[in-house]
């Protein structure tokens, strides 16, 4: 049986080679301690190895929540955070701190996704084919299924 593809919920933007370039030296910074902009490390069990794998990714607080967005869809972490029932570990410098997550529906998604472009438009904005954080509730809801997004929870 051959799995079927949804384009709105298996969407997924590979990186280039200047995105892999960007991702090294930020990966590199916050290992040192240094967060740009909210950056921290990934770092989730592999879902076919086993091993932990681990990405820079960008950490969204908004009215005291903690959120994870996959600005280019359904992406290797993403699969791998699924396939470990949420859990894994932010870390920055030393500091490692263990989390569980929770995906959220896409209902909810419009105003952390505007909240994320807000704020990282200028590295991610490319990621969402015209929609910024000016667009309306609606068009945001209309690509929600292209954006994982996970809150943060206490281990």
């Amino acid at each position: 049986m051959t799995a079927t593809i949804d384009p709105a919920t298996d969407r997924y933007l590979a990186p280039t080679a200047g995105d892999r370039l960007f991702n090294r030296l930020a990966r590199r910074l916050t290992a040192m301690g240094l967060s740009i902009s909210g950056s921290r490390e990934l770092r989730v069990v592999g879902r076919t190895s086993g091993e932990v794998r681990s990405t820079v990714v960008n950490l969204l607080v908004l009215d005291g929540e903690r959120y994870l967005v996959a600005p280019r869809g359904t992406t290797q972490w993403v699969r791998n955070l699924r396939a470990a029932d949420g859990q894994g570990e932010l870390k920055v410098g030393r500091r490692v701190e263990a989390f569980r997550s929770e995906e959220l529906a896409d209902q909810v998604k419009p105003a952390i996704l505007r909240e994320y472009l807000e704020r990282w438009a200028w590295e991610v904005g490319r990621f969402f084919d015209g929609i910024d954080a000016s667009s309306t509730d609606e068009e945001l809801l209309a690509i929600a299924p292209g954006f994982p997004v996970f809150r943060l929870l206490d281990a």
